[in-house]
């Protein structure tokens, strides 16, 4: 399902025609909810680049929202680091000097911008960190992972949205939250399925145990 098809879907079943700006509002709040409950494969994204000798604070992009795993990498190895506590940090590193410098092993969250390393780089790494970010929406791609993929969660989301919106009959917003959790129960399956985690939450397919 597409933008376009999507857009006449819910004015069908409302019966009634709204704004670009109400149909952007609508579909957007559906997809936000939907992917905060949700962990999905086209959530998925890296960050990859340099890490600088003797700087602990590494610079989170701009769209994340929260971190899979961090592997700090060299000519021959690759490390994923150990998601601890701040404290914990400062207290197994209370002194930053240079003799405490060396391969990280661990990372905490410092801010909503930054992430902590420890112990500091001793030298000059390379990074890779996997993390979540909200996919294009289908408002402003015309199409998207859950329009193409998980469309009958994505419109009744947005039809219990445009519902209350119009400050629709209550059994009508309870079938449509009914039919809206039904399809998000689903989703959530599939999405549990396509992502087991481990301690690292690798995201890798699930394989049936007999």
């Amino acid at each position: 399902m597409n933008y376009t098809s999507l857009k006449a879907n819910v004015e069908e079943i409302c019966e009634q025609a709204f704004t670009a700006d109400q149909h952007a509002l609508f579909t957007q709040q559906a997809e936000q909810k939907i992917f905060n409950y949700v962990d999905l494969p086209a959530m998925r994204t890296s960050d990859d680049g340099p890490l600088a000798a003797t700087n602990k604070l590494y610079t989170l992009p701009t769209d994340h929202l929260y971190t899979y795993s961090i592997s700090v990498i060299t000519s021959s190895t690759s490390t994923f680091l150990l998601n601890k506590d701040v404290n914990f940090i400062r207290e197994a590193y209370p002194v930053n000097t240079s003799a405490k410098y060396g391969l990280p092993k661990f990372y905490a969250q410092f801010s909503e911008t930054q992430i902590e390393l420890a112990p500091t780089p001793d030298q000059n790494y390379e990074i890779e960190h996997v993390y979540a970010r909200y996919p294009t929406s289908i408002v402003t791609a015309g199409s998207s992972f859950l329009g193409t993929n998980y469309d009958t969660a994505l419109l009744n989301g947005t039809l219990l949205e445009a519902i209350r919106f119009q400050k629709g009959e209550a059994d009508m917003i309870a079938l449509y939250d009914k039919h809206y959790l039904q399809a998000i129960t689903l989703l959530k399956q599939a999405g549990d399925g396509k992502l087991r985690q481990d301690m690292y939450r690798s995201g890798q397919t699930k394989t049936a145990v007999s």
